[in-house]
């Protein structure tokens, strides 16, 4: 799951990128709108933050020319402006969420994942794919009931998958989500987190499609909420 952070405040940037990576997403980070418009329109990503207030080119433009270049990545747009009419116009511009500043870091978690979601087509966080199940919001896998120990790396792999379950998803594409701009981003390397991870979850889970890529065997697709607690 990668994220863009758009925030020209260094110590904002900072809490968003050590909340956002303790959430499962890889993170890049940019601080004026010119750059932010470049690498939001070029490069894939699974969830934008974005800061209105910004040098160079100011957020809702970066916004506005995303949206009417076919950028389709859900925004979730941080404002100090945090007026109903002003709420209106980012949303009108194509952002997905508003959070006025001063905001809490666990709220601009939830919503983040929430937004992720969705954009999956898959509102519920705990998700069922036949004996693998997995909780978006808890950062934890299950098969046949018992808990698996996956790494940062192989959650974000298998989330991945879960939230494309639909689809083979090819091996670039995995790598670009998995790995930061100073990692390493070779087929060979995707290949150790898959063997590691088919070792843990066993059989049956992950499928590979020669030629095409990666997927899960989702069989019957169920999505459910968390049980209450008592």
């Amino acid at each position: 799951m990668r994220a863009l952070i758009v925030e020209d405040d260094a110590r904002i940037a900072a809490d968003l990128d050590r909340a956002l990576t303790g959430a499962g997403f890889r993170v890049d980070c940019t601080a004026d709108g010119e750059t932010a418009w470049f690498r939001g329109g070029t490069e894939d990503y699974d969830l934008i933050v974005l800061d209105l207030g910004l040098p160079k080119l100011d957020g809702l433009s970066v916004l506005k020319r995303w949206r009417s270049e076919g950028c389709e990545s859900p925004v979730l747009i941080l404002s100090a402006r945090g007026s109903w009419t002003e709420r209106v116009e980012g949303i009108d511009a194509g952002a997905d969420d508003y959070l006025p500043k001063p905001f809490r870091m666990e709220e601009l978690v939830a919503r983040a994942r929430a937004l992720l979601r969705r954009s999956g087509g898959r509102a519920a966080p705990v998700q069922s794919f036949g004996r693998l199940v997995i909780d978006l919001n808890r950062m934890s896998a299950t098969v046949d009931g018992i808990a698996m120990s996956l790494t940062p790396l192989e959650f974000r792999l298998i989330a991945y998958l879960a939230l494309q379950a639909d689809r083979v998803v090819p091996p670039p594409e995995l790598l670009e989500h998995l790995y930061g701009d100073d990692d390493a981003r070779e087929a060979n390397a995707l290949e150790a987190v898959i063997a590691r991870l088919r070792r843990k979850l066993g059989p049956g889970i992950i499928a590979t499609r020669r030629g095409f890529g990666y997927h899960l065997e989702v069989g019957h697709l169920e999505a459910r909420q968390p049980e209450a607690k008592g």
